[in-house]
């Protein structure tokens, strides 16, 4: 691999809370997957950071999710497939209305949360945020956790899936990620984390929790914003990605 994209989730600050240095991480990254109120976000503050991704020629994300303000996006909910896509098509719609006000377009879909992790297994789950895509606006690419059913619906739909690794995250012999609620599921050291994302981005290669080294495929890299020290961590990162000779650009553009 020569070359790979960072995200980040951006814009989940809400009125007067404040989550996150949105402004410094897009010094950093190349993919924003910014909020579409579901989880998190208001619509100033989406607007803003969708300002900020425009002009710092950051690609723009929508990150949609359950509707689940009070739980951060983080627990599942059993919402009937008719309900979720029109919940998918909602948040798209509305993110593109505010990059559309900002001079810049959404260019893909990132699920959040307990949707990401529930959609890596659950098809029918997974078929109703893919329906919900192609509906709006089938040339948006979809980004995702690798070897998951929202993957293979998505590709067997005609849609781009773009693999992702975390890199503040730890993970299971299976390629899962370790749930929030287990000790260590979210790792904080910039130096750790840097070198095992350089062995993932030039080997393909991840060791998980319990010593087990796995093939994981990627073109996209995730620093969560609102972990602790999450600028240091993608600074540190992407300092070193770029140390290797690897080029760090959004895969929507290449």
């Amino acid at each position: 691999m020569t070359g790979i994209d960072l995200n980040a989730d951006l814009g989940e600050s809400f009125g007067a809370w404040r989550l996150g240095d949105d402004a410094a991480m897009l010094e950093l990254v190349t993919s924003a997957n910014v909020a579409c109120g579901f989880h998190a976000g208001d619509p100033t503050t989406l607007l803003d950071t969708v300002r900020l991704a425009a002009n710092r020629a950051v690609a723009v994300g929508a990150q949609v999710s359950y509707p689940d303000l009070r739980g951060f996006g983080r627990r599942a909910l059993d919402i009937p497939a008719a309900d979720l896509t029109a919940d998918v098509i909602y948040q798209i719609g509305a993110l593109q209305g505010l990059a559309t006000a900002a001079g810049t377009r959404v260019r893909y879909v990132k699920p959040h949360g307990a949707l990401y992790n529930r959609i890596v297994h659950d098809d029918e789950q997974a078929a109703a945020v893919v329906d919900a895509i192609v509906a709006i606006d089938p040339t948006l690419s979809v980004v995702g956790l690798p070897d998951s059913e929202f993957g293979r619906i998505a590709e067997a739909e005609g849609l781009r899936f773009v693999p992702e690794a975390f890199a503040d995250r730890a993970y299971l012999a299976d390629g899962t990620l370790v749930p929030r609620t287990r000790p260590g599921a979210v790792l904080h050291d910039p130096e750790e984390i840097a070198e095992r994302m350089l062995r993932l981005a030039t080997e393909g290669i991840l060791t998980a929790v319990d010593g087990t080294e796995i093939a994981v495929s990627a073109e996209t890299i995730c620093v969560h914003g609102d972990t602790a020290d999450a600028v240091a961590i993608a600074r540190v990162l992407r300092r070193r990605l770029e140390a290797a000779g690897l080029t760090i650009a959004a895969f929507s553009a290449r």
